[in-house]
């Protein structure tokens, strides 16, 4: 096991797992790049799995006929996705699960997981941990995006927007948002002065630099903490 995917384990919800289990989770298990702007899993796709994030972002969003999308979760180092598909019969994915930037993923196998979550307890109880989280992550989302703070607000417009313009086509370019201030207030339903002191700590605190016309996300990983709703213990 690589330092890597050590340090994505310690921060997952197998954590608890002891040692043994954690050999037989990872039997077969290996480590996959998804560079950024490309897509992990499709919506409407068909078949389970279960992934962690070993290092990167990775945006989980829907999509309406008429071609909007939402955001319904940033997923980074150390969080588990699909674990709903291996307990779900005729599982089809619900959402599109999109690299923000380079990603690496530990693919584990579904048969083995469900296996040993069968017969154990402890890893049975740490899947049911991360499904009601899962759960109550997605009812959150509801008044989040109905009452999210103005920062909160700016945060998600500019990793949507970011994720919507980088292809990963080059991997040397930054991160970045082509929008003018007045454009981001609008986007968001307030006005530029609030814009501007909402980057202005975003760009105190190392997680963005603003240019002209131009807003560069030097941190998206620490960007999709600002998206999170209401998440004091």
């Amino acid at each position: 096991m690589s330092a890597a995917v050590h340090q994505a384990l310690r921060g997952s919800h197998l954590k608890q797992l002891p040692d043994d289990l954690i050999v037989e989770l990872l039997d077969g298990a290996r480590v996959a790049t998804v560079p950024a702007g490309t897509v992990a899993h499709q919506a409407l796709e068909p078949g389970e799995y279960l992934e962690l994030v070993v290092a990167g972002v990775i945006r989980v969003y829907v999509t309406a006929p008429d071609g909007r999308t939402m955001t319904i979760r940033y997923c980074r180092r150390g969080e588990l996705l699909g674990a709903m598909s291996l307990f779900s019969d005729g599982f089809t994915e619900p959402a599109t699960k999109q690299a923000l930037v380079d990603t690496e993923l530990l693919r584990m196998s579904p048969a083995k997981v469900r296996e040993l979550a069968g017969r154990d307890l402890r890893v049975a109880s740490a899947l049911l941990v991360e499904l009601s989280e899962r759960a109550h992550g997605f009812v959150n989302e509801i008044p989040g995006t109905a009452f999210a703070t103005v920062r909160q607000r700016v945060a998600r417009q500019l990793l949507d927007l970011a994720s919507m313009h980088h292809d990963g086509s080059d991997p040397d370019r930054e991160l970045a948002v082509r929008i003018t201030q007045q454009e981001l207030a609008d986007s968001v339903g307030t006005v530029r002065e609030v814009v501007v002191r909402t980057l202005r700590q975003l760009r105190d605190a190392g997680v963005v630099r603003t240019e002209r016309d131009r807003i560069v996300l030097l941190d998206p990983g620490r960007l999709t903490e600002e998206v999170k709703w209401n998440s004091s213990p």
